[in-house]
């Protein structure tokens, strides 16, 4: 289901890292395959040194048969090449998300369909917007480093303020995307529970 109006940038879940979504939970939910963001989400703003406990974390998703895909806005191609082979999944580049294209590029690549997808990525105007548009459940993860594009600090000012009239609505539970998210992200009963 797509959402639609100011529900269009609502994830339908927030962990504060990959590492605590559960392989097996996304299996019983009907999820096949995984799109992943790049950049604050699997390593930090432009690095190439994917930490150990994510790449453990996409070992497990493979190991569960899940399938993978980087879906990245970076125009460093090379760089998406580079990670995308150590990390032995495919990629598409320069996906401009939110715009459905590249999402659709990567579900093709994958043979899946939205319904079958999660979109995973630290930002709700490109990630999370992208996913919910194309059907996909979507998790927002919060971002790995404070370093990142000028025009990503400005939109995360309105993230803020978004994920708070979440929570107030009722829509998010009251936790997401706050402190207590991240000493409490794997104890709540949510997707990395």
């Amino acid at each position: 289901m797509t959402k639609r109006g100011w529900l269009s940038w609502c994830p339908d879940e927030v962990v504060s890292s990959v590492t605590d979504i559960d392989p097996t939970a996304l299996l019983q939910q009907g999820i096949r395959a995984v799109l992943l963001d790049l950049d604050n989400t699997l390593v930090p703003w432009q690095k190439t040194d994917v930490p150990e406990a994510i790449r453990c974390w996409v070992e497990a998703l493979k190991q569960a048969g899940l399938r993978l895909c980087l879906v990245s806005n970076t125009r460093r191609r090379r760089r998406l090449e580079v990670l995308s082979k150590d990390l032995g999944i495919a990629y598409v580049p320069k996906a401009f998300k939110p715009r459905r294209y590249g999402l659709r590029q990567a579900l093709e690549q994958l043979g899946t369909t939205p319904q079958q997808a999660v979109m995973i990525g630290d930002q709700m105007f490109t990630d999370v917007w992208g996913g919910n548009r194309m059907g996909m459940r979507t998790i927002l993860v919060l971002p790995m480093a404070r370093r990142e594009f000028i025009g990503t600090k400005v939109s995360r000012l309105l993230e803020r303020i978004l994920l708070w009239a979440y929570r107030r609505a009722g829509v998010l539970s009251r936790d997401a995307g706050t402190s207590k998210t991240i000493l409490t992200s794997n104890n709540r009963g949510g997707i990395g529970s």
